[in-house]
């Protein structure tokens, strides 16, 4: 609450400074309205739909608008709606309860003898509840004096209905923890680490953990320790064949000598994992537990034995808002739906509740925008600028619940989803927003106090646009920062100018120097050098130095995502940054920048480290650089032994001539490999069985042209190549490669 008070302290800071002469105020929104109108016609946002509004909240004028009232995808920024409806509906100091009981058994009977019947154990759809809250739950239980269950321990989940994944969620098929279910009874976000660390020795087996450890899992573990160049390792998830455990398969190689590494996956079955996590809990604890772990109901006359409460509603949003957690949307949609229109609780009725607080209360009116879901996930949810304006307004209007809705939003250059944005601006604490991230969409929209004192909401969603997110999410940023550059020194056409900077193409001769200097700062692999190269990164204006940078960054600490994304977003085919680093690497003798992390995050199955992949391969063709061709040829052969259906999708939605090149490249890795049952080929038949059409046809499609051309490298090269088991193609041969799109 202190916080809050010295936030409102700075908020209510007077507009501009004293003695600002009349009309200042008009001139620097002036300033703004040209700054804003030259990022929106210079950049890729003059490609794509956009929305934009920037509102004053002092005197509630608008200042800047485009297209304000076009209907778009925003992405995760419908958490701002869903926040909103749970904060008036709930109230900040809601508790979600989880409730263990037994049969109906005398409290004095319990206290006797430390037996019970049943446990039964009652979920209210909790979207917050941990190992360690479930451990501080089996605590109760046994101060309480429970020391055997004789029978099962039930699982109630009737607080909800059976409907695990909301609408959305149908687009999007796979086991990554973003996708994870609802569940009345849900434990750790529905989701589960996967903890690999390698043997003692390169070519040992690695080492394969859960976290937590349960009965609920059946793991195959077929990773080796591979050289410390070697992190391919993949891990899949899957409902096991007896329908009550979830299998989990892992093959690859971790890394000799470079600490451990995680992967999170969805759960499933998400009352069964609560449920057998507790009985290791309790069992550690010495209690007994006899019977089974199953699904039921509890009577309505059992007795209650505790009850665990979560931490309050504002705490829980701030794990929905500063990392953008569906999982939490979707429960309390759910939980809206439960306590507005009554057990059990429905994604339908969630959703009419949030209709309803928009329509009577916020002067949002239903049938004006389109809201499927709570937590923004895919092709589902239209709204407008001026309607997200509309509604941070009234949160901000709404004095007992604007203090915990404001805290829960990311606060820019410092945490959550904008930990690593706006860094170096005026931004910087200045700005709280909610992030919104989609294939081809992006949006920011929150609240923003300028260096002048003028206090704004804004938002802004672009769809469709053309090239990189990376470069719209700088363009995005650039308008949030200049809306805060207001009063500062330079305004906000300096803010825009220094975060959208020329490229400068070096000298040769620097390039070297400088090349070397990064190269060997990441051989170190030291986190704490990351704070400085994350800096040289942002202030670089040579385009292959910063890939350099990015390289030695990755490299740094490739278990930060930021990392990742800086360099995925820096990686570049063209010849002012591949081409230059690969020459300069030749000369020192150096491995090429930024090709190795590629190959590394493209191996774990990251759709967008493949695309990068896709478009080094089409360049490596067109040089004489036979070492790197080899390179890529065989990253591509092992990838897709290890991630078939990511590198399905890479097809599916790759240019022409990527496609090419990369179909090219992979029969030349796989002749090199001379495995004829490599895993691939299993996997591209198992990929024709989809129940996509377009999936059935690319996977086809390229079985098709691969074994054709390595038919044709089999004429000219007198080894066993790695050429598919025979079959006739399901379709007419071809040649040509998948086409983009689908």
């Amino acid at each position: 609450m202190i916080g809050f008070v010295v936030l409102c302290a700075l908020l209510a800071a007077p507009l501009g400074s004293p003695g600002q002469p009349p009309g200042k105020h008009a001139e620097e929104r002036k300033a703004l309205e040209r700054a804003l109108l030259s990022v929106i016609e210079r950049s890729p946002l003059k490609n794509a739909r956009i929305t934009v509004q920037i509102r004053s909240l002092d005197d509630g004028s608008v200042i800047f608008s485009q297209h304000q009232d076009e209907l778009l995808n925003p992405a995760s920024n419908v958490k701002l709606f869903t926040a909103a409806a749970a904060l008036a509906r709930l109230g900040p100091d809601y508790r979600f309860d989880t409730e263990f009981l037994t049969d109906n058994e005398s409290r004095e009977s319990i206290l006797k003898d430390g037996k019970v019947k049943t446990l039964f154990v009652r979920g209210k759809g909790d979207p917050s509840l941990t190992t360690e809250r479930l451990y501080a739950a089996v605590s109760d239980l046994l101060h309480f004096g429970l020391k055997e269950v004789t029978g099962d321990i039930v699982l109630d989940e009737s607080y909800f209905d059976g409907e695990r994944e909301p609408p959305g969620y149908d687009q999007e098929r796979g086991d990554r923890a973003y996708l994870a279910p609802t569940g009345a009874l849900s434990l750790n976000w529905n989701s589960v680490g996967v903890f690999l660390r390698p043997g003692p020795n390169i070519g040992a087996a690695a080492v394969a953990e859960m976290e937590p450890a349960s009965d609920y899992f059946v793991v195959e573990n077929d990773v080796l320790t591979g050289n410390k160049t070697q992190r391919r390792f993949n891990v899949t998830s899957s409902i096991d064949k007896d329908r009550a455990h979830q299998k989990i398969e892992i093959d690859g190689y971790v890394p000799f000598e470079k600490g451990s590494w995680s992967v999170n996956k969805r759960i499933e079955l998400p009352p069964l994992y609560l449920g057998h996590t507790l009985k290791q809990l309790l069992a550690q604890r010495g209690v007994k537990v006899k019977g089974r772990i199953r699904v039921g109901q509890a009577p309505f006359n059992a007795k209650i034995l505790t009850v665990h409460q979560s931490e309050t509603l504002d705490i829980v949003l701030k794990k929905l808002q500063k990392f953008s957690s569906n999982f939490v949307a979707e429960q309390l949609i759910k939980v809206l739906g439960a306590e507005g229109r009554g057990v059990p609780g429905t994604h339908a009725n969630g959703i009419a509740v949030v209709e309803e607080f928009l329509d009577r209360e916020v002067g949002i009116k239903k049938g004006t925008y389109v809201m499927r879901n709570g937590s923004g996930l895919n092709d589902t949810n239209r709204f407008s600028a001026a309607q997200v304006n509309v509604m941070l307004k009234y949160m901000w209007d709404r004095f007992p619940l604007a203090p915990e809705y404001l805290s829960a939003l990311g606060i820019a250059g410092k945490d959550g989803t904008l930990k690593y944005r706006f860094e170096g601006t005026d931004a910087v604490w200045r700005l709280r927003a909610k992030t919104g991230t989609l294939e081809n969409v992006s949006a920011l929209a929150g609240y923003v106090q300028s260096v002048g004192g003028e206090k704004f909401v804004f938002s802004v969603m672009a769809n469709d646009f053309p090239g990189r997110a990376s470069t719209v999410v700088a363009h995005i940023d650039a308008v949030g920062a200049a809306v805060a550059a207001i009063g500062a020194t330079g305004g906000p056409s300096a803010v825009i100018a220094a975060m959208t900077p020329a490229s400068v193409v070096g000298t040769e001769e620097e390039l070297l120097t400088r090349l070397k200097t990064y190269a060997e700062m990441g051989a170190k692999a030291e986190k704490r050098n990351a704070p400085f190269l994350r800096t040289a990164w942002r202030a670089e204006k040579d385009p292959a130095v910063r890939a350099a940078i990015a390289d030695a960054l990755y490299q740094s600490d490739p278990r930060e995502w930021a990392n990742a994304r800086i360099l995925l977003d820096t990686v570049a085919p063209g010849e002012d940054v591949f081409g230059r680093l690969r020459r300069a690497a030749r000369k020192l003798n150096l491995e090429v920048p930024t090709v190795a992390p590629v190959i590394e995050l493209a191996a774990s199955g990251n759709a967008e480290a493949l695309q990068r992949l896709f478009e080094l391969v089409r360049v490596a063709e067109a040089t004489d650089d036979q070492k790197l061709k080899d390179d890529l040829a065989d990253a591509l052969a092992a990838i897709g032994n290890e991630a078939t259906n990511e590198m399905l999708y890479a097809f599916r939605v790759a240019p022409q001539r990527e496609s090419e090149a990369a179909l090219d490249a992979m029969a030349h890795g796989l002749v090199r490999a001379a495995q004829p049952d490599a895993p691939w080929w299993a996997g591209l038949k198992a990929a024709q069985g989809s129940l996509d059409p377009r999936a059935v046809e690319v996977a086809r499609t390229v079985e098709t042209v691969l074994s054709l051309k390595i038919a044709e490298a089999k004429a000219v090269t007198p080894v066993d190549v790695a050429s598919p088991p025979p079959a006739a193609p399901a379709k007419p041969a071809s040649s040509a490669a998948p086409s983009p799109g689908g």
